[in-house]
């Protein structure tokens, strides 16, 4: 596959900071970690990506803005433009020798996510997308899978746990879900979820509470692998409410119809 300019330079940054989460993976009980929040760890493992990927973007396109997990907001002399990156979605999975995460980096334009990388360095696994040209796994053209009946169906989910999400409302919904579908999984990062999605891995997913790097690459791959992607009300203000609902268009519609219902009062 032919890649831009600007996504051979957004796999430069995943890449080379991959490599140092795969050493440091390697090395997890030796790393020092503080506690960020309830059930939330940062490592230094973390920094240490997030730096090298700001270091590579902006020697390639000095006035773009970022928005990062760690460092927030950075506004960028091209207001046009913005990066949006997560250098480890999946901490818990990292610290807990989970081989499942992955670094997360998307372009906006305009308000537009027009580009997005998902990489997990320690399977080697590489997604990309660019608006109008596909996205791809390894170079393999992604398409969303064809099942079009939950029964036939394994749909992702995140799981609320200490400190984080409303916990009544996600029974509810796994009420409603978890008996129609042919499996229901939590891999614990949403940025592959996504991905995984895209490729056809997963039939769908859900999740509330998101923050804009954890989905802005992986939205796109999802739409440009012919899926459908909104919030939990068919809306596209994903990354303004911080939930999303994705999938095929009947896989979609169905997990919108069964969250739907499990948001009426009893």
């Amino acid at each position: 596959m032919a890649r831009s300019a600007l996504l051979n330079v957004m796999v430069k940054a995943a890449t080379k900071a991959g490599r140092t989460l795969a050493r440091d993976f390697g090395e997890v009980e030796n790393l020092q970690v503080s506690r960020k929040g309830p059930g939330d760890f940062v490592s230094a493992a973390d920094h240490r990506a997030e730096e090298i990927i700001q270091e590579v973007l902006a020697q390639a396109r000095p006035g773009y803005g970022f928005l990062m997990e760690e460092s927030g907001e950075i506004k960028g002399k091209d207001d046009q433009h913005r990066w949006i990156v997560d250098p480890l979605d999946g901490t818990t999975n990292f610290l807990h020798g989970i081989p499942i995460f992955a670094i997360s980096i998307a372009l906006e334009r305009q308000g537009q996510i027009v580009a997005g990388v998902i990489y997990n360095p320690v399977m080697d696994e590489l997604y990309t997308a660019e608006k109008g040209n596909g996205a791809f796994a390894n170079d393999r053209r992604m398409r969303v899978a064809g099942r079009r009946e939950l029964t036939d169906a394994v749909i992702g989910t995140g799981i609320p746990h200490l400190g984080r999400g409303e916990h009544g409302r996600f029974l509810l919904e796994m009420r409603h879900i978890m008996g129609e579908v042919s499996g229901i999984r939590r891999c614990g990062a949403a940025a592959i979820d996504l991905a995984w999605v895209a490729s056809g891995r997963l039939d769908g997913f859900w999740e509330h509470n998101l923050k804009p790097w954890d989905m802005a690459a992986g939205l796109l791959m999802i739409r440009e692998a012919g899926g459908y992607a909104s919030d939990v009300n068919g809306r596209d203000k994903i990354l303004e409410t911080g939930s999303v609902v994705a999938g095929n268009e009947q896989i979609h519609r169905a997990l919108l119809d069964r969250l739907k219902s499990a948001a009426k009062p009893a």
